[in-house]
C-alpha cells in the first residue's frame, strides 16, 4: 500500500485529493493544525475511513513536520496547505509570508531529513504571474506577481526548484490556475456569487455584492485538477507542470451564468459593487496555457466553465434550501 501525506487535507484540494487517493488504495496521512473547533466538514465523507489517519502538526513548527513524515514515511507528499485567500494577504502580509513561503521551506527540510525519498508535489499558483509579460502563460512565463499571496508564492516554486537541484529530491510545483467547487471557501468569488445568486433566487437577499466585475481568469474544477497533482508524482522526472483549461471568462460572466443557472432572468438587478471587495493591485487576466500537461501527463479538464458555474450554483440552492432564512 502506497502512502501519501497531505498538508492543508481540511481544504478544498485536499480533501478531493484524499478521497482521489483513498479510491486508488492508497494509506493516507492529513497534517491538521491543533484548534479549540476542528472543521472537517469537508472531510467528512472520510475521517471515519480507516485508510486515513490525521496527524497533529503546523506549517510553522519545524520538529512537527519532522516527526511527522519521520513517523509515516510516506511515498509522495502533497504540501497544499497556505494562506490561500489573496484578499487576505494584504491584511496578513507576515502571516502569508510564514505560511504560504516559508511553509514550504520548512515542509521541503522536513523530507529532505526524514524521508529524502518520498516525491513531493508544491501547490503553485497562476497568481504568481500576476501582471502577466505574456499570454497565454506557460512554464516558462517570467512571474510578476500583484499580492503578498503571490509573491509568497513564488517564494514556494523557487524554493522547490532549489531543493530538487540542491538535495536531488523528487520535488515538483504545479502552477495550478484558478480551480473551483461547491467546497470552495465563501470568501473566494466564485463561491460567492454561487451561493449569493441561490439566497437571492430563494428570497433570503436581494444583492450579491462583488469587486470588479471584469477581471478575468482560467477556472477549472477542483476534482479535475487533484488528478493533475497526482499524475506529476507519477512521472519518472520530476518537472514543473501548468494546468488550465485554456479559456479566460470574466466574473461579469460568472454572475451572468450563475444567474441563469439560478432561474434569474435579469443579473444586473442583483448585482451591487462594494469597493471593499477590489483588490489595492488587480491580476486583470490569467489563461493558461497546458500544452505540456495534455502531452506528457496525458491530463485534460472534463468539466467546462458553463458546467461548472451550473454544478457550483445547485450545490448551494441545495444545501441553502435545508436552511431556513
Amino acid at each position: 500500500m502506497k502512502k501519501a501525506f497531505i498538508t492543508g487535507i481540511t481544504g478544498q484540494d485536499g480533501s478531493y485529493l484524499a478521497e482521489f487517493l483513498l479510491e486508488k488504495g492508497y494509506q493516507v496521512y492529513g497534517l491538521t493544525r491543533r484548534t479549540s473547533t476542528q472543521n472537517f466538514d469537508r472531510i467528512k465523507k472520510i475521517v471515519h475511513n480507516p485508510n486515513l489517519k490525521l496527524i497533529s502538526g503546523d506549517l510553522v513548527d519545524q520538529n512537527s513536520l519532522t516527526f511527522a513524515f519521520k513517523d509515516t514515511q510516506p511515498d509522495e507528499v502533497y504540501n497544499l496547505a497556505a494562506q490561500s485567500f489573496v484578499q487576505a494577504s494584504w491584511e496578513q502580509p507576515v502571516l502569508t509570508g510564514e505560511f504560504t513561503g516559508l511553509g514550504v521551506t520548512r515542509v521541503l527540510e522536513a523530507m529532505r531529513l526524514a524521508c529524502p525519498g518520498a516525491k513531493f508535489y508544491q501547490a503553485s499558483s497562476s497568481e504568481m504571474f500576476g501582471k502577466v509579460l505574456e499570454t497565454p502563460q506557460n512554464e516558462k512565463t517570467p512571474f510578476y506577481p500583484r499580492s503578498p499571496y503571490g509573491v509568497a508564492k513564488v517564494y514556494g516554486h523557487w524554493i522547490t526548484i532549489n531543493y530538487r537541484e540542491s538535495y536531488d529530491l523528487f520535488a515538483v510545483s504545479g502552477i495550478l490556475f484558478n480551480h473551483e467547487s461547491p467546497r470552495r471557501g465563501l470568501e473566494f468569488v466564485t463561491r460567492k456569487i454561487a451561493n449569493g445568486v441561490a439566497r437571492v433566487k430563494l428570497g433570503k437577499q436581494q444583492f450579491v455584492e462583488l469587486g470588479n466585475l471584469e477581471s478575468k481568469r482560467d477556472w477549472g474544477y477542483a476534482k479535475d485538477y487533484v488528478e493533475a497533482m497526482w499524475l506529476m508524482l507519477q512521472q519518472d522526472k520530476a518537472e514543473d507542470f501548468v494546468i488550465a483549461t485554456e479559456e479566460t471568462h470574466s466574473v461579469r460572466e460568472f454572475l451572468q451564468l450563475a444567474s441563469k443557472a439560478a432561474g434569474i432572468n435579469d443579473w444586473e438587478s442583483i448585482y451591487k459593487h462594494n469597493p471593499v471587495f477590489d483588490r489595492p493591485a488587480e491580476v486583470d487576466m490569467l489563461i493558461g496555457d497546458a500544452s505540456k500537461a495534455k502531452k506528457k501527463l496525458g491530463w485534460k479538464p472534463s468539466v467546462d466553465f458553463e458546467g461548472l458555474v451550473t454544478l457550483m450554483v445547485e450545490a448551494e440552492l441545495e444545501e441553502e434550501r435545508k436552511i431556513k432564512a
